[in-house]
């Protein structure tokens, strides 16, 4: 019992995202689907020296399954 408010509300909010078409800027898809020339953000690698190496070896072991 109670579930028909509830119910209610989610099909009010699933029919809501159904229909709503926000407006798309279609240049940046271009670009994103294209790939730029110049990255527009910068991903951030890590190094083995960030971490020691025997945890390294500790996830490659645990990974590969030779526990």
């Amino acid at each position: 019992m109670g579930r028909g408010r509830a119910k209610a509300k989610q099909t009010k909010v699933a029919r809501e995202l159904k229909y709503f078409s926000p407006d798309t800027d279609l240049s940046a898809l271009e670009r994103e689907l294209h790939g730029s020339s110049t990255p527009t953000t910068q991903t951030r690698t890590t190094s083995g020296s960030e971490y020691g190496a025997d945890e390294d070896d500790d996830y490659d072991k645990w990974a590969s399954g030779r526990r």
